[in-house]
């Protein structure tokens, strides 16, 4: 029937949705419910929502599929704010509202629910249990939750939670705490810190703009400067955004002192930067306008084991592991039986973060929370004592690593040292700022010379190395081994001039002090020295007496390492007695499973081969070679095997190839920071080589393919250098699967689910070797769990 309109009625009892003003009206026959476009009491932005992109992405997927989310996260890292974007976002899909409760001022458990029911229902009957009203009033409705700030009421919060939704079907809950609630069926999202520039990355200024901390130290800055905001920021900006740990509430602080500061005045002021960062917003609340009263409201929330660790925590620098808790942390108030629960809950209550692979857990404190808890370490009197307690495990684990240096945890130990690289700069650094340490800091920089190799610092080392010198002129083997390691890597870096130095007063050290080992140390540098002059008439008897004196009072390692200087030295002056000490250094690296001089031992025997014309079995070995080297990251190693397979193929016509693998061998020269490739007599042979691509490719197209391959990843390069497809730009890594039969046998085991234990005792070798034979296995297969292995064991075994 047309209406006056000349539309239609509907019939009795359908539904018909209509648009009356701001308002939707739903007719049911002809009765019309005035339902409101949108409920709820969410606040209306008064700032800019910067960033977060991803995280907004996942809480949404969350509330599609889970009924409780709980953002955990810092202090000031705008857990409030990404929650109330989303449920702005997402409240269409909640025909009864969504609704914000901000318990950030209830300070009692009993008066949770009255503070949820005044946010939901005003008006409700104050003589009625406030949980059966607030469950009469839930009922039948579809309803979001928003809880913002559970961590100081948390127990009362969960109990209440689990009673809502357990009694309310289309109840949906999203909670903001630094804690989780700990209520089953409880999904958790960690609110990380925004995105910040990477001082040490070389390409940040391209990228400084796609950097969601710098974005909002613009934004923030710019409105508290108005009119004479400038267009962009300098790098100091971005600096600072680095130095505040991309977390939010910090940066928008410093923003705020643009009014009166510049970038620079900002950045030279943050090592004081609980002084700094105040001044934000009145209308906040008291914890909300400084940092300092932000971590202070974290600070509280820890019981008193978890405050007392956390000041020692604060010793850390960068990642740490739970062995190394347990030497530093504890001491009066702490015992180790009770470090395991503290970690927990400063794990739990955000002010530790979990990283590490699946073998090795390990934690990092961000640099805010770590200058609190430095001022909280003053405020106990142990400023001094953990530095040191720091210091003395870094130093142990140090030595530690040298002696275990030629052994199947060799790959082991360069791992665990490459992670705790800012550590062992802050050990180093409190030897030489104490009075009296300086002698145990000559220990570990002499200690760490062969973890540097390969490892792209060299440079670094020598810094040390010459700074600990410096610190500490008195006659002592430690110092003979510094002078030894300095000469090493400057030799290494091609400066001949202070190797001779070094090694005339380690000479003269040596002498005073009639130590043997000291003596073994000068005949191998002597050596060593002749080696990079092409000298080899005096360099092979003086690496003939060293190897003799390192095998009557040295370790495996040295008698290796003098061992692998001899046969290259036979190796380049054509000695007969070249492929045999080839063949003994490679085969005491296999017999110790010391896979890391194995890379170079392989590199050895592929030089060997190729000066002796057997191209193709060089290619082999330098191919194996570059696979231990990726595996084992020996970058030095995978430069030389680089740099000799271009000679092969520029040798065998294939000069396209011989060129790119040229330019992939000096990028990796540089990375590793010694000079191409050393030794005169190969320099020699890369100045041929050079030659004879230019004439074949001419000026042009050599430069071209030598750019090309600098512009090689190290996956790229090793895939041309063995001959496979190279990877495009951004592929994942492509995993060696090639594994030595020993290796596949641990495969098998490690599929069968057997522990490293299991597997010694099967394959009648130690523990630690089985770990390393795991370790290699991981690395080949590019995956980084034992689950993956055995699904790649499946994979591999053919089906019946």
């Amino acid at each position: 029937m047309p209406t006056a309109a000349g539309r239609p009625l509907a019939p009795r009892g359908a539904r018909v949705t209509i648009r009356v003003g701001g308002c939707t009206q739903e007719r049911i026959g002809r009765r019309v419910a005035r339902i409101p476009k949108e409920s709820g009491n969410l606040p209306a932005d008064t700032t800019s929502f910067v960033g977060r992109g991803k995280e907004v992405s996942r809480l949404r997927q969350l509330l599609g599929r889970t009924r409780l989310v709980t953002l955990t996260g810092p202090g000031g890292m705008g857990k409030s704010r990404l929650a109330l974007r989303v449920a702005a976002q997402v409240r269409r899909s909640f025909p009864d509202g969504a609704w914000l409760v901000d318990l950030a001022s209830v300070e009692k458990e009993e008066l949770l629910e009255h503070a949820v029911l005044a946010a939901l229902e005003p008006g409700h009957d104050m003589g009625r249990r406030p949980l059966d009203t607030l469950t009469d009033f839930l009922d039948g409705k579809r309803l979001l939750l928003v809880l913002d700030n559970c961590e100081h009421l948390l127990e009362g919060c969960a109990l209440l939670v689990h009673a809502l939704l357990a009694s309310a079907p289309g109840l949906h809950v999203v909670a903001t705490s630094r804690q989780a609630l700990g209520v089953a069926g409880e999904h958790l999202l960690t609110v990380s810190p925004l995105s910040a520039p990477d001082p040490d990355d070389p390409g940040q200024d391209a990228t400084a703009g796609h950097s969601e901390a710098l974005r909002l130290f613009a934004e923030r800055a710019a409105a508290a400067l108005g009119e004479h905001a400038p267009s962009e920021f300098s790098r100091a900006a971005a600096l600072i955004c680095h130095r505040l740990d991309g977390i939010p509430l910090a940066i928008e602080l410093a923003a705020a002192r643009m009014r009166v500061l510049t970038c620079e005045q900002i950045l030279d002021r943050l090592d004081d930067r609980f002084a700094l960062l105040t001044g934000g917003s009145r209308a906040a609340l008291p914890r909300r306008q400084t940092m300092r009263a932000a971590v202070d409201w974290s600070f509280d929330l820890c019981g008193p084991r978890e405050q007392l660790l956390w000041a020692r925590l604060s010793v850390f620098p960068g990642s740490f592991d739970l062995e190394a808790v347990e030497r530093v942390g504890t001491g009066e108030g702490l015992c180790v039986d009770e470090v395991l629960d503290a970690v927990t809950g400063l794990v739990d209550k955000s002010v530790l973060s979990r990283e590490g692979d699946d073998l090795r857990a390990r934690y990092r404190m961000l640099e805010t929370l770590r200058q609190y808890g430095r001022g909280r370490l003053g405020e106990r009197g142990e400023a001094g004592q953990v530095p040191r307690r720091h210091r003395d495990h870094y130093r142990s684990l140090v030595l530690l690593a040298e002696a275990e240096w030629f052994s199947g945890r060799q790959t082991v130990w360069f791992t665990r040292l490459r992670q705790e690289r800012a550590n062992l700069r802050a050990a180093l650094d409190f030897c030489l700022s104490r009075s009296g340490e300086a002698r145990a800091g000559l220990e570990m920089a002499g200690a760490l010379w062969s973890h540097r190799l390969g490892a792209g610092s060299l440079e670094e080392e020598r810094h040390w190395l010459a700074r600990m010198l410096a610190s500490d002129s008195t006659p002592s083997p430690a110092r003979v081994k510094a002078l030894w390691a300095d000469g090493w890597m400057a030799l290494l870096r091609g400066d001949i001039a202070s190797a001779q130095a070094r090694l005339a007063e380690c000479r003269m050290l040596a002498d005073a002090l009639g130590d043997p080992p000291a003596k073994a140390h000068v005949e191998q540098f002597d050596g060593l020295i002749a080696l990079f002059r092409d000298d080899f008439a005096r360099a092979v008897p003086l690496f003939e007496s060293a190897l003799h004196q390192y095998r009557t009072h040295g370790n495996l390692g040295d008698v290796w390492s003098t061992l692998f200087l001899l046969s290259l030295s036979c190796c380049l002056s054509a000695d007969s007695r070249t492929a045999v000490l080839c063949q003994e250094s490679l085969a005491l690296c296999e017999a110790h499973d010391a896979q890391w001089s194995r890379a170079f031992a392989l590199w050895l025997s592929g030089l060997r081969l190729w000066l002796a014309g057997d191209v193709e079995e060089a290619v082999g070995a330098l191919r194996e070679g570059l696979g231990v080297a990726g595996a084992t990251d020996n970058r030095l190693a995978l430069a030389q095997c680089l740099e000799v397979l271009a000679w092969a193929q520029a040798g065998a016509g294939q000069y396209a190839e011989g060129a790119e693998l040229l330019g992939a061998a000096d990028s990796v020269w540089k990375q590793v920071g010694a000079t191409l490739p050393g030794v005169g007599r190969l320099w020699r042979h890369r100045t041929e080589c050079e030659t004879s691509l230019l004439q074949a490719l001419g000026h042009a197209r050599f430069g071209a393919r030598v750019r090309a391959g600098a512009a090689f990843t190290t996956e790229q390069a090793v895939a041309r250098a063995q001959g496979r497809p190279v990877p495009g730009p951004g592929a994942a890594r492509a995993p060696d699967s090639a594994l030595t039969p020993r290796e596949a046998a641990v495969a098998q085991l490690v599929a069968q689910g057997l522990t490293d234990k299991q597997i010694a005792a099967q394959l009648v070798i130690t523990p630690r070797t089985a770990q390393g034979h795991v370790h290699r296995t991981l690395a080949k297969l590019g995956v980084t769990s034992r689950t993956q292995i055995a699904i790649w064991v499946r994979e591999q075994t053919p089906r019946a």
